[in-house]
């Protein structure tokens, strides 16, 4: 019988193809499956580490064509709860799952992939590129409300913000905002769709990993520091995160297999820096779900 590892989505797929049997995310699986063994993979959460996830299945199905790796976004709260609920394969996290509320982090495995930095980005009309950090909290509150109060054009500051699901925002709140409530914006669920929104509307400012940074917007400095992953590497700048991909449980060999090949060099050495990740092992701290640096 083929080996199939599905989420609650398409059981009903499972039984027609395959009869009573089922697969598990975090069951007990066979060491002696063959090439031949179909394996269905669904990662579904962060949408800042979704390119990331999605260029390395494409790597990996190139060799592995018994796979099939369904890769989507929805944001780290969703990735965590779909994953705790036993709906999906892997659940996609910009945050520890110790930090989100209604998640049993005890009964989730942890696999960091890679780290990810996140910065302010502004419309390219505003003629803003450094801010300090406490303008940058100001502006998200509402304080301040004109970028020519920053010395920059005349124009009123719109504020796009990201859902509440979003690991990203999380992550932004925390380490940019000093834990301040924005002001009540519009939200986004899309990093891609953040990126087109910025771009096109005067005056507007959100916030991005650096996987979405390009031309089309003004990603900003705070306090003269720049938003680079070298930056990044030793806390200089401080709004990053680690991506977690979950396991509810240890995984299944199959999804293993998966999970070790993002950590080969193929991977970090490739799309990790290609998309502007950085590897664990550039960074030179580590940072608990406390917050708190060794």
């Amino acid at each position: 019988m083929k080996k199939v590892l599905f989420s609650l989505g398409v059981l009903g797929f499972i039984l027609a193809g395959c009869g009573s049997g089922s697969g598990s995310t975090n069951g007990s699986a066979s060491n002696s499956a063959s090439s031949d063994d179909q394996v269905k993979i669904v990662a579904v959460g962060s949408t800042a580490l979704q390119p990331l996830v999605d260029a390395a299945q494409e790597m990996f199905t190139q060799d592995n064509p018994n796979y099939q790796i369904s890769v989507q976004g929805g944001g780290s709260g969703t990735g965590l709860s779909q994953v705790a609920s036993g709906a999906v394969t892997i659940g996609n996290s910009d945050v520890f799952a110790e930090q989100r509320d209604g998640i049993d982090a005890s009964k989730l495995v942890d696999h960091r992939v890679a780290v990810v930095g996140m910065a302010p980005i502004v419309n390219k009309d505003t003629g803003v590129e450094d801010i300090t950090k406490e303008q940058l909290i100001e502006i998200f509150t509402g304080k301040i409300t004109n970028w020519s109060e920053l010395g920059g054009a005349d124009q009123e500051i719109n504020v796009i913000n990201r859902a509440n699901g979003s690991g990203t925002r999380a992550t932004f709140e925390y380490w940019a905002l000093d834990g301040a409530v924005p002001i009540q914006s519009q939200e986004q669920d899309s990093s891609g769709t953040v990126r087109q929104i910025v771009s096109q509307t005067p005056g507007a400012i959100s916030y991005l990993a650096f996987s979405y940074l390009d031309d089309s917007t003004q990603a900003l400095k705070i306090n003269g520091v720049e938003p680079t992953p070298e930056n990044v590497s030793d806390n200089s700048w401080e709004i990053w995160s680690y991506e977690h991909m979950y396991t509810n449980g240890e995984p299944e060999p199959e999804v293993k297999k998966f999970l070790d090949f993002m950590m080969t060099d193929a991977v970090q050495e490739g799309p990790v820096q290609d998309l502007g990740y950085l590897p664990i092992s550039m960074m030179k701290v580590e940072r608990d779900a406390e917050g708190n640096l060794s």
